[in-house]
């Protein structure tokens, strides 16, 4: 490989994209149906797979169970914190917490 087509090494540290979907699948989450779980928009999730978005971020963690750190740790310091400008304006709106995530979804609504 050469160097203009070299991945960044921060990349390889997070989940890969399918990854990500296969474990919230496994949960008995599509991305979809968790945005529209906590009332955004049906695409808004999809968002945080491609690029940093820390609420998404969070909301798709805890629906599999994990920080969002576990997942995109290019993503955050080492005090869990994102390591980007924004931070975490907006999040207390949002309680994502195991116990809201993890239901049945029935019938694949």
């Amino acid at each position: 490989m050469d160097k203009l087509n070299k991945p960044k090494k921060a990349s390889l540290e997070d989940w890969h994209p399918a990854d990500i979907i296969a474990a919230l699948r496994k949960a008995g989450w599509s991305l979809r149906q968790l945005s529209l779980h906590y009332k955004l928009s049906a695409g808004t999730l999809k968002v945080a797979i491609q690029m940093p978005y820390p609420n998404g971020e969070r909301l798709i963690a805890a629906a599999i169970g994990l920080k969002p750190q576990d997942i995109w740790p290019s993503r955050y310091d080492s005090k869990g914190q994102p390591n980007r400008g924004r931070k975490m304006r907006g999040f207390k709106q949002f309680n994502a917490n195991h116990e809201t995530c993890n239901v049945k979804v029935n019938g694949g609504v």
